[in-house]
């Protein structure tokens, strides 16, 4: 394609997206040192924040930031360039961040992990006094996982007539650390799906 050709074709304009617009970007950078400041002094329950918590906050406030670095990219059929602002790729706090990497983990289960078969989401919530050992011990995290998927394979089989014996549950679970209110909230997550002669229902 030529560059009179290109110039016909209506190309799709790239833009750049703008975190220091949004309001939870303003409020992390008006008030995350006055938190740690405060934390440090006591004047919360909780002990100090963490080191990978801050450090995670940080990183947002640099994530999508021309200043804190960016690549340049350029467009051989339009003959324009633009930049790209490095992303922080961070797994906590970064909405743009967190989006990207779910529907690309979304996209790879769909296309290479899943069998095309019935898929139920179960999630097990428990009593806020078990959150506290499920927050700092992984071992209990994934004994609590085990558990939970062992109660519900064997539901499903006792629920369906036509199911072996043997018949096993095919399982992704994702463990999710936080509630609604950004609290501490150990709870599991879990896509599943049956064997042959095996309900979901």
């Amino acid at each position: 394609m030529d560059r009179a050709q290109a110039s016909q074709v209506r190309c799709a304009v790239y833009r750049r997206r703008r975190p220091e617009r949004t309001p939870l970007y303003r409020v992390v950078q008006g008030h995350f040192e006055t938190y740690l400041a405060l934390a440090r002094d006591g004047h919360f329950d909780a002990e100090a924040v963490p080191a990978y918590v801050e450090r995670e906050f940080r990183r947002y406030l640099e994530c999508g930031i021309l200043a804190h670095g960016f690549a340049r990219a350029f467009c051989e059929a339009c003959q324009h360039d633009f930049l790209i602002a490095f992303s922080c790729k961070g797994r906590g706090v970064c909405p743009a961040c967190n989006a990207r990497r779910m529907v690309e983990t979304a996209a790879h289960l769909a296309d290479h992990v899943m069998p095309r078969l019935p898929v139920r989401q179960w999630v097990l919530s428990v009593p806020k006094r078990v959150r506290y050992y499920l927050h700092s011990d992984p071992a209990v995290q994934t004994l609590a996982l085990h558990i939970f998927l062992s109660a519900v394979e064997q539901g499903l089989r006792q629920c369906s007539p036509g199911a072996s014996p043997a018949s096993r549950i095919g399982a992704v679970a994702f463990i999710h650390r936080f509630g609604a209110l950004l609290n501490p909230h150990v709870h599991f997550s879990s896509g599943i799906t049956p064997q042959s002669g095996m309900s979901l229902h």
